[in-house]
């Protein structure tokens, strides 16, 4: 366990050092929601009503940034061969992992929605859904991204390639997280997509460590 907590920190404390970590995920979301009233107009109840799908769709693209790296520079240094041998399963390596990047990029920006929710002309019970799914639903971007991370790991390639990995397998964590707002907000409940979201996390605990680590093998094969 105090292996597995110190490679989330340590994880953590390089994605905040390298690339910005989460000051480049805050400034990327930001410039998202920034360009939005640019491109809609100054029609405020419009913006209010496709806001929680902005801020969902910002969120996922800058869960994406860092992901490249994420298992390719420890590769290269060696440190996957070490974490490799000392005993922990390769599926603890991965989730930990995942872990630290959820922290430095996911987490700031959940607790950056109200702020940008309050750009859009969200109200407050719209903010505060959209952080609620933020909350539930980024580990599930984050976990799925690893698999992206894993697989270039194993080509050696970086860059987009993981967001073309892994955009297509988002959709789903995407959807039910702007149909909880927009459910909540309409005639409709919220109960049902909130709990698929959080299915969708649970399930992305469960499954992603066990395909990225089936990854990182065959990248070290």
């Amino acid at each position: 366990m105090s292996l597995f907590l110190a490679l989330a920190g340590r994880t953590a404390r390089l994605s905040l050092r390298a690339g910005g970590g989460a000051y480049s995920g805050l400034v990327f979301f930001l410039s998202v929601v920034a360009v939005v009233p640019f491109g809609v107009g100054p029609d405020m109840p419009l913006l209010a009503r496709i806001g929680p799908a902005m801020l969902w769709i910002a969120a996922l693209l800058a869960t994406l940034l860092g992901l490249d790296r994420l298992f390719q520079d420890d590769r290269d240094d060696g440190s996957l061969d070490h974490l490799i041998l000392s005993g922990m399963p390769l599926e603890l390596v991965v989730l930990a992992k995942a872990i630290g990047h959820w922290l430095a990029t996911g987490l700031p920006l959940v607790i950056g929605t109200p702020v940008f929710g309050l750009i859009l002309g969200l109200n407050a019970n719209a903010i505060g859904l959209v952080a609620l799914t933020l909350l539930l639903g980024t580990p599930a971007l984050t976990l799925i991204g690893t698999i992206g991370a894993a697989l270039i790991t194993a080509m050696r390639r970086g860059g987009l390639v993981v967001a073309v990995l892994v955009l297509p397998f988002t959709i789903p964590v995407l959807i039910f997280g702007v149909g909880t707002v927009s459910g909540a907000l309409g005639s409709g409940g919220a109960g049902t997509p909130l709990m698929i979201l959080a299915a969708l996390s649970l399930a992305s605990l469960v499954l992603a460590p066990i395909a990225a680590a089936a990854a990182l093998r065959a990248a070290l094969d």
